[in-house]
């Protein structure tokens, strides 16, 4: 797939691909300079991003955009871990053993496989995170930056999924300044041939 690039010019959100400028409208700012690929380009047109946070249907399609952070392609994420430039953090929703299972049904967790050097933080990116669940955001980003919000940040789940654009830009409202959104996610990643791992995520808080 071809890959574009977003830019503010003279004030107006543009793409640019292959070397031809469209103008992309019903967006506010973005860091310039992040990259999307052509598909979120031509959706930028009907999916804005909220004034706040997506809190329900994650997988839909998303915006081309994310206010405050990078948003960038896999050949872009590649070339930012290959450089040792960004925290990985991993975002994917996991379910939870229902307690209200009958006696003798089985119940089997799907394996994950993500990023190789990923910090799995489950389920945080939902709209409106209990309490505890924040704090384990949070406090996990906190010792993954070892305490510096300067530190470069990349979240990811899968393709048109709304959680990891939450969890960009819930890190922003946390005044990290150098978050990047990869929104093709292991999709995308492992679409174009490169390597996963099995994860295990990060202990939740009890109850979660």
């Amino acid at each position: 797939m071809s890959s574009s690039r977003l830019w503010i010019k003279a004030g107006l959100l543009v793409a640019i691909v292959s070397g031809v400028v469209l103008p992309v409208t019903g967006y506010g700012e973005i860091l310039a300079g992040g990259d999307a690929t052509a598909v979120q380009v031509a959706q930028a047109a009907t999916v804005q991003e909220p004034a706040g946070y997506r809190m329900d249907a994650y997988r839909v399609p998303v915006p081309a955009t994310l206010a405050g952070g990078a948003v960038v392609s896999t050949d872009r994420a590649r070339a930012l871990i290959e450089a040792g430039e960004v925290v990985l953090v991993d975002v994917q929703f996991r379910a939870r053993k229902p307690k209200n299972l009958t006696a003798g049904s089985i119940w089997r967790l799907r394996h994950r496989y993500n990023i190789s050097g990923s910090a799995w933080l489950a389920n945080t990116g939902t709209g409106a995170p209990a309490e505890p669940m924040e704090r384990y955001f949070r406090d996990n980003l906190a010792r993954l930056s070892q305490g510096d919000k300067a530190r470069a940040m990349l979240f990811y789940c899968q393709a048109k999924c709304w959680m990891s654009w939450n969890a960009a830009k819930r890190a922003i409202s946390y005044g990290y300044s150098r978050v990047y959104w990869y929104p093709e996610g292991t999709d995308g990643w492992t679409a174009a041939g490169l390597p996963t791992e099995t994860s295990e995520p990060v202990p939740p808080p009890d109850g979660f």
